[in-house]
């Protein structure tokens, strides 16, 4: 077995201020594979932005101006995560879901 040794002890993440995180069965189960990138990217970016509960209160018009989305990308990407079963959208609120036992099916 490879051994892990730190690359830059003065670098080590931690968490400071905020909270998010990624379980890595996201990558590991293929949650990760099963979205393209404008979903990803959105996906990111919820993590990044919710609180401890999955909570973000951004605009469409304040994602799309950071992700560099247009309204029809933005739309489909968010579409596509809420039917991926990976986040709720109330019409304001978003909330970054824990992980379906699943990932949804790899669309060709």
């Amino acid at each position: 077995m490879l051994e892990k040794k730190i690359l830059n002890p003065d670098r080590i993440r931690c968490i400071d201020g905020g909270f998010s995180f990624i379980p890595h069965r996201f990558l590991l189960e293929g949650f990760l594979a099963s979205l393209n990138q404008k979903e990803l990217l959105l996906y990111l970016f919820l993590v990044l932005a919710s609180d401890r509960n999955g909570l973000s209160y951004y605009s469409y018009d304040r994602i799309c101006t950071l992700l560099q989305f247009n309204l029809d990308e933005y739309i489909a990407a968010r579409d596509g995560l809420i039917a991926k079963d990976l986040i709720n959208f109330d019409g304001s609120l978003f909330q970054v879901l824990a992980l379906p036992p699943k990932p949804a099916a790899v669309q060709a």
